[in-house]
């Protein structure tokens, strides 16, 4: 089994990092940051040309995928070039679609897939658990939103807490999860829930780090519904300051079989862990890189700071931890793209595994640029609230390393 991409698909990151690179995408990003979107969305729609938003899509829906493989090489140059906008969620809204789809209910993606294709329509998604907020609902044409109780109302007990990246903040009371933590970081007291990609089971795990149990969700559990959003709150500033959270006001319910959408989030929820990866590597190439380049040209003691052998250690390591993620990620891909029954392993895996290295890129990172490193007007802070970002989205490395350990070992 081959864990790195082939030569055609090294060619296609290539022809990304060309495009992505000549757009400039620094400036696409703090205009995002500030509601201007018109860099963003041009960026968007050339994404769409190259074939990125398809992904993640079948061809009847006017992708060409789903292709795991060729997405975790996209996403790691997303991650690399910190493009803006809604990557992941898009990646996991194609997944609950098509989830749907084959399970005999093809209306909703034959109505919105082909349109993300295109570029020309843009999508986001929360799930139960992950409190209020959606990441990028402003500039979204669907959001979708996967709530728990026998009604789609607001104030069931889910706190949000605006952080990053994919929806779920951990609430601490053990109900079912189908995702994961938001991009504050934030730790819970308490019974921690999380969900194993694919199949909705429930781990349930404690803060002292006891072994995770599985269980499967009580009988009684609250059925789990889809809706549309008819609307959005103000929006709010987080981690990354490319993604932005708003409130989604509920809109019509998607009349759809409970078990299917349980089902169906489920998955979206392994694919959106599984994109966090791909873009989190991409995100701890770049600033070890810029990185790099610095130490090179600042100096200390008439010498480049890079000169020191401390600072060369500490750059090995980074260089060193990133080579050991990458075949973690492109394992899971190609686990995946088998349908193989180890591929939620692999993915929670790779989901801990990069995720930790780029936040620890990051330390480096903003340690051996000094003072210049904390000013949000240099463009390393664009990567640096990434990683942060991508740490936590969709589950912690604690929640994805202990669901790896279980079903390594089930």
């Amino acid at each position: 089994m081959r864990f790195l991409p082939d030569a055609e698909q090294n060619a296609f990151a290539h022809s990304l990092d060309r495009m992505l690179a000549a757009a400039g995408t620094p400036g696409a990003v703090r205009a995002w940051a500030r509601g201007e979107h018109g860099p963003g969305l041009a960026l968007w729609r050339r994404l769409a040309e190259a074939g990125v938003l398809g992904l993640a899509v079948p061809e009847a829906y006017g992708g060409v995928g789903p292709l795991p493989v060729e997405l975790a090489v996209a996403y790691e140059r997303l991650g690399r070039h910190a493009v803006p906008g809604p990557v992941v969620e898009t990646a996991a809204v194609a997944a609950l679609l098509s989830h749907l789809a084959a399970a005999g209910e093809p209306g909703p993606a034959e109505e919105w897939l082909p349109g993300v294709c295109a570029g020309g329509t843009r999508v986001t998604l929360t799930l139960p658990a992950g409190g209020p907020y959606a990441l990028d609902a402003d500039v979204c044409d669907g959001v979708f939103v996967v709530r728990e109780g026998m009604t789609g109302e607001e104030g069931d007990g889910a706190a949000g807490v605006p952080g990053d990246g994919a929806s779920g903040a951990a609430s601490g009371t053990g109900r079912t999860h189908l995702g994961g933590a938001p991009g504050d970081g934030a730790r819970t007291e308490g019974t921690h829930a999380g969900v194993r990609p694919g199949d909705g089971t429930r781990m349930d795990r404690t803060r002292a780090g006891a072994a995770p149990v599985r269980e499967r969700a009580p009988l009684a559990a609250p059925p789990v519904r889809l809706f549309l959003a008819g609307g959005h709150g103000p929006v709010q500033s987080s981690v990354d300051p490319a993604r932005r959270l708003a409130r989604p006001v509920l809109g019509e319910e998607v009349p759809l079989p409970e078990s299917a959408v349980r089902a169906a989030a489920a998955h979206a929820a392994g694919w959106a862990a599984f994109a966090c990866a791909a873009q989190a590597l991409g995100v701890g190439s770049a600033l070890l890189e810029r990185t790099v380049a610095y130490v090179r040209t600042r100096t200390q003691f008439g010498s480049p700071v890079g000169a020191f052998q401390a600072v060369k250690h500490r750059l090995a390591d980074t260089r060193t931890a990133l080579e050991f993620a990458r075949p973690l990620v492109h394992g899971a891909a190609v686990a995946l793209a088998a349908g193989a029954p180890g591929a939620a392993a692999e993915v929670a895996a790779a989901k801990a595994t990069a995720c930790d290295v780029a936040y620890a890129a990051a330390r480096t990172a903003l340690q051996l640029h000094g003072a210049i490193g904390y000013t949000a007007e240099y463009d390393l802070s664009l990567w640096i609230g990434k990683a942060r970002a991508l740490r936590s989205a969709w589950g912690s490395p604690a929640d994805f390393r202990a669901l790896a350990l279980h079903l390594f070992f089930e």
